[in-house]
């Protein structure tokens, strides 16, 4: 078969521009920009949150109290004459502190733990991971419950290292599972023969390789942080009245129920889910995204 001139087409410089506007518009497409949007307000008004306050959290003015969201109030009052309103801004920041700070340490853990249980023997192997097992086997709140009792009071930090050292198992896994796969590599024998130290390893080649296995479960632990404090508030093992958190502001829920003051359980439920809501979307998108990655290699 004779092949003619008319057989082709003839294209333009900007063919091949148009195609990579096309591709790069696809992978934009699925990018979560509300939950993105809606979780920068929320961080940046709990950051700044003087800026936004209109009434002091921690002030009891018990001739306001229980006062349905008004002008001056706009998400009303609680039983003890608190604004609702500043006290979502300003619990916020705690809540988002202990979703951040036990975040860091779970996968601190996660990754240290995983690593060792990769490079390690067969039997080390065997024995770190059925004791993940068997951790894992285990209610977590029952763990933090225990662990908890251990610590004594609760604070913002001891409410962050008691769910940061409960919820490590699962970005261990992750992580000694991505370890064996490239232990052996080239670069890594390298590094050993050249006395890199075991820190250094982990630091400069192996964090590097699995850190976008395991990103999505980072931001998705800051979540369920966040959710397991009010869990433990709202069911009274988390931090006292006098600290102000979501979770803490739902622990008068029971009350606020008995008594039809419905603005003092729903609005900081609103601002949690939303919360929760946001950062889960995002946790998939970044988990989609590094299975798009995986399934091109």
């Amino acid at each position: 078969m004779r092949l003619q001139y008319s057989d082709f087409e003839v294209v333009g410089a900007n063919y091949i521009k148009q195609e990579n506007v096309k591709i790069k518009n696809k992978k934009n497409k699925n990018i979560p920009y509300i939950s993105v949007g809606i979780l920068i307000l929320i961080i940046l008004c709990c950051c700044f949150n003087k800026r936004v306050m209109n009434h002091d959290p921690k002030y009891m003015d018990l001739i306001n109290s229980s006062l349905s969201p008004n002008e001056e109030f706009y998400f009303g009052t609680d039983s003890m004459g608190r604004d609702i309103f500043s006290m979502i801004w300003y619990g916020g920041k705690i809540s988002l502190f202990i979703g951040i700070l036990s975040t860091i340490i779970s996968t601190f853990i996660g990754i240290v733990y995983g690593s060792i249980s990769g490079i390690a023997s067969e039997l080390i192997d065997d024995i770190m991971m059925r004791l993940t097992e068997i951790i894992l086997s285990i209610p977590s709140i029952l763990v933090i419950i225990f662990v908890q009792a251990i610590l004594g009071k609760s604070t913002p930090i001891s409410i962050s290292i008691v769910i940061g050292i409960t919820s490590w198992m699962n970005i261990a896994k992750v992580v000694r599972s991505e370890v064996r796969q490239i232990r052996n590599s080239e670069y890594i024998l390298a590094a050993k023969t050249m006395g890199g130290s075991y820190m250094y390893i982990i630091y400069q080649h192996l964090v590097p390789n699995f850190i976008s296995s395991i990103m999505f479960m980072v931001v998705t632990n800051i979540g369920t942080a966040i959710g397991t404090e009010s869990t433990l508030s709202f069911l009274g093992i988390g931090l006292p009245l006098e600290i102000i958190s979501w979770g803490s502001m739902l622990s008068l829920s029971e009350q606020s129920l008995l008594t039809n003051q419905w603005w003092v359980i729903l609005i900081p439920g609103i601002f949690l889910v939303t919360t929760l809501v946001c950062i889960t979307n995002i946790g998939n998108y970044i988990r989609k995204l590094n299975n798009k990655k995986v399934s091109n290699i």
